[in-house]
């Protein structure tokens, strides 16, 4: 569901939610979630125990504190409304690059790259080495083509996932095997 929404709010959840947890448990839980808190104001004037009783069974209630008190800045600093820029939203708490980049791309269709993972190993098997953090986000910006952020950055993430694998790359069907040092 979070892929056919460009609401910020719906798509900083799932991110939120998303981070180390599967798919599977998360999808009854964001919809549940949403319901009763559909925007971030929602979320900042709710107790924090109904909160967290929703998020229970997606562990890590850390990350329900983070996304409440990130709400609470949203609605009192930005009039409920998640901020559009990389500087203003790794300001709010809980937020790192890959969360404010996945807000931006997804949200906004802003021409950055969100790494993760997946990503991460596709562009480093690609350059035939692991890279930096620092190295590897630059590399992942710069491959981002014009206008399709969005697009991009599903096509890396479902490549990474379902094609150049950990354990089982198809590396004999790849699109880009010429150009991989690592295959």
């Amino acid at each position: 569901p979070w892929r056919r929404t460009n609401n910020a709010w719906r798509v900083l959840v799932s991110e939120v939610m998303l981070q180390q947890t599967s798919v599977a448990r998360v999808l009854p839980k964001y919809e549940a979630f949403l319901k009763a808190f559909p925007t971030a104001r929602a979320l900042a004037q709710a107790p924090l125990g109904d909160a967290l009783q929703l998020w229970s069974g997606l562990g890590y209630p850390r990350r329900c504190r983070n996304l409440r008190d990130a709400a609470t800045v949203i609605d009192q600093q930005y009039s409920g409304e998640l901020p559009t820029t990389l500087e203003e939203l790794l300001v709010l708490p809980g937020i790192g690059q890959y969360t404010a980049r996945a807000v931006l791309a997804f949200a906004h269709r802003a021409d950055v790259a969100v790494v993760d993972v997946n990503v991460s190993r596709v562009l480093s098997r690609l350059q035939g080495e692991p890279m930096k953090a620092k190295a590897l986000q630059e590399f992942a910006d710069e491959l981002v083509p014009q206008g399709l952020g969005w697009e991009w950055n599903q096509v890396m993430m479902d490549f990474g996932a379902r094609h150049c694998t950990i354990r089982h790359p198809k590396c004999d069907e790849c699109p880009v095997r010429k150009q991989c040092k690592w295959a």
